[in-house]
């Protein structure tokens, strides 16, 4: 006898949070274990990938993370190992940043915040 399932439900409610899908690979793990030492965050490792969420915002700090990788890491070896994300991702020199809220991106984005007349 199989489990019953609850049905499909919606909730259209802001979450606050954002996050990312790493490949379950060498480097994804080493992300992910970065990831999981921050308050706000959780990690969830599935057989074909691991998924980083983080209420608010989550910083990918690329010296952080080639300090423990063991080599230069920057937005191109982030991208090779990220398959999707949600939330508005703003990628600089240093980091790429993922905000739950656009509002909270507004800054880097050009995203002008001012009521339209």
């Amino acid at each position: 006898m199989s489990a019953t399932r609850e049905p499909f439900t919606a909730n259209k409610t802001a979450s606050n949070m954002c996050g990312v899908t790493l490949m379950n690979n060498q480097n994804g793990h080493v992300v992910a274990e970065i990831m999981a030492r921050k308050e706000g965050v959780q990690v969830d490792h599935l057989p074909s990938m691991i998924r980083v969420d983080g209420r608010g915002s989550l910083v990918f700090d690329f010296d952080e993370i080639a300090e423990e990788i063991g080599f230069d890491f920057d937005q191109a070896d982030f991208e090779e190992i990220m398959s999707t994300h949600y939330g508005r991702m703003v990628h600089l020199d240093d980091r790429t940043v993922l905000f739950a809220n656009p509002e909270d991106a507004a800054e880097h984005i050009d995203f002008d915040l001012k009521p339209m007349s």
